[in-house]
């Protein structure tokens, strides 16, 4: 496929770029610094400005599916810089005409008990908080769109540097556990996940989760 992976020198966005490049796809990585991308005969470099809806709407086209790896992290104020961003790339992704959005979520919208997230729990750390209800946000607006193909991946809550074993369980909007009572995946099979889903649609217009 011909995938366009919007951050895709971050954190989960260059487990993401590995991962499709492993899997023989054409890659379009959109960043804003391309000095931090590798060199590969299947990557094309593009510098984008999530901001500049016209622009991305023009370096989405024509590809088969859209992976938003967006982050707020590097904001002052994390949760309006990630909406806004979001909004942006959910904007020019529906005018790109891509036929499939494929978005990076978080752990914080994921119940612990019926009707309790995870972010809105007392021990839910402060400093990710912004984030964490960004992704919240952006799973709300995707939940509002008639007629976009979209999925939405959540990880678990410790999304780590780890191994890529391949061997996890997925779930839909409840927090996955391990036998241990713990929440992690790595990110290397959190790419996995993701890159299996891109390659054959389980979630259509769904958010699932994926864990040990």
């Amino acid at each position: 496929m011909k995938i366009a992976i919007i951050g895709a020198t971050g954190y989960v966005g260059s487990k993401l770029l590995n991962e499709a490049l492993e899997r023989g796809h054409q890659v379009s990585a959109l960043v804003q610094n391309i000095s931090k991308l590798p060199t590969h005969a299947a990557l094309t470099a593009v510098k984008t400005d999530v901001n500049d809806e016209a622009a991305l709407t023009a370096q989405l086209a024509g590809h088969d599916l859209v992976i938003s790896a967006f982050s707020g992290h590097a904001a002052g104020d994390v949760y309006q810089y990630f909406v806004d961003g979001f909004q942006h790339i959910l904007n020019s992704v529906k005018a790109s005409a891509v036929p499939r959005f494929l978005v990076v979520g978080g752990a914080g919208s994921l119940e612990v008990a019926p009707g309790v997230q995870v972010v809105d729990t007392p021990s839910f750390p402060a400093e990710w908080k912004g984030s964490a209800l960004g992704a919240r946000t952006a799973l709300e607006l995707l939940r509002k769109e008639s007629a976009l193909d979209w999925t939405l991946l959540s990880p678990s809550a410790h999304l780590e540097p780890g191994a890529r074993t391949g061997q996890f369980r997925l779930g839909g909007d409840q927090l996955l556990l391990d036998a241990q009572g713990e929440s992690r995946i790595s990110v290397e099979d959190f790419a996995v996940a993701m890159l299996n889903e891109a390659e054959n649609a389980q979630h259509s217009r769904q958010r699932f989760t994926v864990g040990y």
